[in-house]
């Protein structure tokens, strides 16, 4: 539906914004001048100590210096609601008392037929619930206390029963005036092909009405409480009112919780969500059992950017999670992806709760995975490398699924990522078939026998001051291949002064410039021993283990350089971070040109000679003040990103290298 503007300005004149916004945030005392209409606060989009969130009530607009987030009435309810924008215009000329516009005639008897059949599914819950109450809902009652649900969360969510007879619900919505039709369509009675009269779709079941958004009651699921009875869980049938591939249990409700937390749940089944809602999961989902499509991908998006899928731990439920990242995959985007919980084996989210209670489950919650590693692992587990045929097949199937994905930027970011993977798992798995015929340096081994991992060479390093600032460039490559992707010509052009880090560099290069046409065999077959180790120090998933590589000497881990890394700290101050490493090094090359083009003065000076040096002089002055001043103010970024985060130790400044900067001191 179109809203004119006057009417969206009437609503705007009507309802002050600081009034709306300040139900979300606490307003700062000291920057706030309410005369002015000239509001303060921390911003209720991101993370942030000092405020940067400005209201003005004179334009009715905000926005936040920090991470850019603007907009009026309408953006705000949206954003922080998850409202569509026709959703928020009612809420908010309601609040307003702004009568809105009629709909068009066609319109209008669309929107009373299902304003009608959600009256109609109103009277099946009050006659649901009236029967749990009452003489015939004794079997139901003793199943819900045996669920341990209290009598809030039964009232909460409207708890009912249907009584096992063929037509108890339809008698009483024909004395409610209610016709046969209508029965049908709302889904409640089923109709025979062969003319026999109708009859209650729902019998002998624990009822849970289904709730839209705006918490009408548009369908329901039914629990059988015959231990015998097929089929366990029974939902409405698609319905004008509901549509299983749309439509998110609780939603109505975990909506506002899911935006203070900055997090959401999904869980497979309604009576898990209910589970964990009763717990304190206040920001819970469910998808009413169904596979997950695209659009309640794009739904959950607007509870939280990364939703953690958290489905049941035995085989129907990592299925279901597998069959989601099929779903998800085209429509990942910028900024927006999913998490996954793999529950100990046999456990749902119920019965986590009541095994280990809501400090338990959040436990679980924390550890979720990326949908990249999840992605990795299902993969991987059925994966055999034991030829070049089997090595292409995996590598094929991981193209076809990172092919799916329809964002460029971040189609482009899986294949770098798995690329580097797929070298690395490749390489180990070479190396353990060499050891097993005695190649690296190994004796052979028995069949059966556990294949090692092999040790890295020990390579000393040598005594270079660019040494550590280019290990690091490498590092950061492969930790984060958009930084190669984004500065790709800065790198393939910067001089390395040692030629392990120069070849690892070209041979990334080259990757990068071939993505779609590089097969991973070829580029593993093109590392030697010291550049794979450099690979491996930077990949996580790497099989040697992490004591191996810190006992390396030379190859020390990414991480013990970079120690900032353990605090996650903002891709953009990475990016910063990274940028100014490759500054240092262009610096360095300056200065060694200059030192050469010094000595030619000694021998050899004329007038072109010297202008060039006096050029040169002034450029490197220029380029060491900016590089002098980048790194103040990295390093203070560093100790701020340091202090905030929980894994800060207080240590003295020191900006002196590099790599003193690299950990945030």
């Amino acid at each position: 539906m179109r809203f004119d503007n006057r009417l969206l300005d009437e609503i705007r004149a009507r309802l002050t914004l600081s009034d709306l916004v300040g139900r979300k945030v606490t307003w700062d005392r000291r920057k706030t001048q309410p005369g002015k209409g000239d509001y303060w606060a921390c911003c209720p989009f991101h993370q942030e100590k000092s405020p940067s969130f400005h209201v003005d009530d004179r334009r009715n607009r905000y926005k936040c210096f920090g991470c850019g987030a603007s907009g009026d009435h309408f953006r705000f309810v949206t954003e922080t609601e998850g409202l569509s924008f026709p959703e928020a215009v009612e809420r908010l000329a309601e609040q307003a008392g702004v009568p809105l516009p009629a709909p068009d005639p066609q319109a209008a008897r669309r929107e009373q037929k299902r304003a009608s059949l959600a009256d109609v599914c109103e009277m099946a819950a009050r006659f649901f619930q009236g029967e749990y109450a009452g003489p015939r809902g004794v079997q139901a009652r003793a199943y819900t206390q045996k669920r341990g649900l209290s009598a809030e969360t039964l009232a909460e969510f409207r708890f009912g029963f249907a009584p096992e007879s063929r037509d108890a619900l339809k008698k009483y919505l024909a004395e409610k005036g209610v016709s046969e039709g209508a029965m049908i369509e709302a889904g409640l009675v089923i109709k025979p092909e062969d003319g026999r009269p109708c009859y209650d779709r729902f019998r002998g079941r624990l009822m849970i009405p289904i709730q839209d958004e705006r918490g009408r009651v548009v369908a329901f699921g039914g629990r059988t409480l015959n231990p015998e009875g097929q089929p366990k869980y029974l939902n409405s049938p698609e319905t004008p009112l509901f549509h299983k591939g749309v439509m998110l249990f609780n939603a109505h409700r975990a909506r506002e919780p899911a935006f203070k937390s900055g997090q959401a749940v999904v869980v497979e089944g309604y009576l898990d969500a209910i589970a964990l809602w009763q717990a304190g999961v206040h920001h819970v989902v469910a998808t009413l059992g169904t596979a997950f499509t695209e659009e309640q991908v794009m739904r959950l998006w607007k509870f939280a950017n990364e939703p953690v899928v958290c489905f049941d731990g035995d085989v129907a439920g990592v299925s279901a999670a597998h069959r989601a990242i099929d779903r998800i995959f085209p429509v990942l985007k910028s900024g927006f992806s999913f998490q996954f919980c793999f529950l100990p084996d046999g456990m749902d989210p119920d019965d986590l709760i009541k095994q280990k209670g809501l400090e338990g489950f959040e436990g679980e919650i924390a550890s979720a995975q990326a949908l990249s590693e999840v992605v990795w692992d299902r993969e991987i587990s059925v994966a055999r490398l034991d030829t070049p045929e089997r090595k292409a097949a995996l590598e094929k199937r991981f193209e076809d699924l990172i092919g799916t994905i329809r964002d460029e930027r971040v189609r482009r970011r899986y294949q770098l990522d798995l690329k580097f993977k797929l070298s690395n798992l490749f390489f180990q798995q070479a190396r353990r078939g060499g050891q097993q015929k005695g190649e690296y340096g190994g004796k052979g081994r028995e069949q059966g026998d556990a294949l090692p991992i092999g040790r890295p060479a020990r390579i000393s390093a040598p005594d270079s001051p660019m040494y550590g600032t280019e290990r690091l460039i490498c590092g950061l490559c492969v930790r984060y291949p958009l930084l190669l992707d984004r500065h790709l010509e800065r790198i393939s052009s910067a001089l390395f002064s040692e030629q392990l880090h120069g070849r690892f560099r070209d041979a990334l290069c080259r990757l990068v410039d071939n993505l779609d046409e590089t097969p991973v065999s070829e580029l593993v077959r093109s590392f030697d021993e010291p550049l794979h180790q450099l690979l491996s120090e930077v990949i996580e998933e790497t099989a040697m283990p992490r004591e191996t590589r810190q006992k390396a000497g030379s190859f020390s881990a990414l991480i013990q350089r970079f120690p900032l890394l353990k605090t996650d700290p903002p891709e953009d101050f990475i990016e910063a971070v990274f940028i100014h490493f490759l500054d240092v090094l262009e610096l360095r090359a300056l200065e060694a040109e200059l030192e050469t083009e010094m000595q030619a003065v000694e021998t050899d000076l004329d007038e072109e000679t010297w202008m060039r040096v006096q050029a040169m002089t002034r450029d490197l002055s220029r380029r060491r003040e900016e590089c002098a001043r980048d790194e103040a103010d990295l390093a203070e970024r560093a100790k701020k990103i340091k202090v905030t985060s929980p894994l800060a130790v207080a240590q003295k400044p020191d900006l002196s290298t590099p790599e003193a900067l690299a950990a945030g001191q």
